[in-house]
């Protein structure tokens, strides 16, 4: 289970509740608390539309809470940015994690990077950039796409020296697909997993999901569970939220459950 800490001002469904870093190490606490096995921390939105900015405001943003979080709560951290320069002083102060929503194509240092420092990698798809990804959207087949782009980075990932024990992948959920990508992606998510490495799922909160239930981004996390649960059942590793305790249940309950299919043990009608 994967907590989400965005420490941006526009992020799409947090932005600016975790600015200071009295706030996001607030947050990081309550998410240990409920159940949080990681903690991802951002400084930079990669919402559709989300304009960039430059190395030194997201590190101004995300040093100082990083290094707070690491201080006090002692879950493996994970920095998420396209920026090698930013990862470097992200893991120097204690994260373990680097999530790439460019799968080392935002950044030529980024993959050296990672292979100096042995850092796990997730590797994520995405149809375009941030400003770009959701200006029509197109593929023949998504499924097989999205699963021919993660198996072409990570031959770029182990031909730069990153080790196979390193890579996750994640299809990216909302990031260059349309509502129908998603569902497909999350209905065939199994054909993911059978990759041979840990896949991540972020659905929580997305926009697919909110237009499913036709909910604002806070009103979703029904949504997020029934998502949540599918990705599980088809064999997730990682589960990425903003709710913690609701999903940590959900995931609780659905692997419970899988657990008996694949030992053929019955359960009692009582």
């Amino acid at each position: 289970m994967m907590g989400i800490l965005n420490v941006t001002p526009d992020s799409f469904s947090d932005g600016g509740a975790y600015v200071t870093v009295e706030q996001a190490l607030s947050h990081a606490r309550q998410m240990q608390a409920e159940g949080a096995d990681i903690i991802d921390i951002g400084a930079e939105s990669s919402r559709p539309g989300a304009q960039p900015i430059d190395e030194s405001e997201e590190l101004r943003r995300l040093i100082p809470v990083l290094e707070a979080v690491h201080d006090a709560v002692p879950l493996p951290i994970s920095v998420d940015t396209t920026k090698a320069a930013v990862a470097r002083r992200a893991i120097q102060a204690g994260a373990t994690i680097v999530n790439d929503i460019s799968a080392l194509r935002g950044d030529p240092l980024m993959a050296a990077l990672v292979a100096e420092t042995g850092a796990a990698v997730v590797l994520m798809h995405m149809q375009g950039t941030p400003q770009t990804m959701q200006q029509a959207p197109r593929y023949q087949n998504v499924v097989e796409e999205v699963s021919a782009f993660l198996c072409e980075r990570v031959q770029a990932a182990i031909d730069h020296g990153i080790r196979r024990r390193q890579i996750i992948l994640d299809p990216g959920f909302g990031f260059g697909k349309l509502q129908e990508h998603n569902l497909q992606l999350l209905a065939s998510f199994d054909m993911l997993t059978h990759l041979g490495y840990p896949v991540l799922a972020g659905v929580s909160r997305k926009q697919f999901i909110g237009a499913l239930v036709q909910q604002p981004v806070h009103e979703r996390g029904y949504g997020t569970a029934g998502a949540v649960a599918v990705a599980v059942l088809k064999g997730a590793h990682i589960i990425r939220v903003h709710d913690v305790r609701s999903m940590r249940d959900t995931v609780s309950v659905v692997s419970a459950i899988s657990r008996h299919a694949r030992s053929g043990v019955e359960v009692s009608n009582a």
